[in-house]
């Protein structure tokens, strides 16, 4: 019964997150400060529910900051998220089977 009011929760906090600004801002939003942060939101959101993940998904903590570590360097030079997400994957594994 606890995991249905869990569940109800999450389902009305997901909701209202998301109907509040539809109904009370009718206006486009002007402010480039404003506009600039709510562009960004999505990227942080992400990188904040991976990053932990990344780091703790392997044994050794060496092999998950060398696998982050090229993934970096592999977004900074703009190879495909793909790319990087299988390169990463890739490495990870070879390290872990040596």
């Amino acid at each position: 019964m606890r995991n249905y009011i869990y569940i109800l929760v999450m389902a009305l906090t997901t909701y209202f997150i998301r109907a509040v600004p539809l109904t009370l801002m009718r206006k486009e939003i002007t402010n480039r400060t404003f506009r600039s942060f709510l562009t960004y939101v999505p990227y942080v959101t992400l990188a904040v529910m991976t990053f932990p993940a990344i780091l703790s998904i392997t044994e050794e903590s060496w092999i998950a900051w060398v696998g982050f570590a090229v993934a970096m360097v592999l977004a900074y030079n703009r190879v495909s998220l793909f790319v990087v997400s299988l390169g990463c994957c890739a490495l990870v594994l070879a390290l872990q089977m040596l």
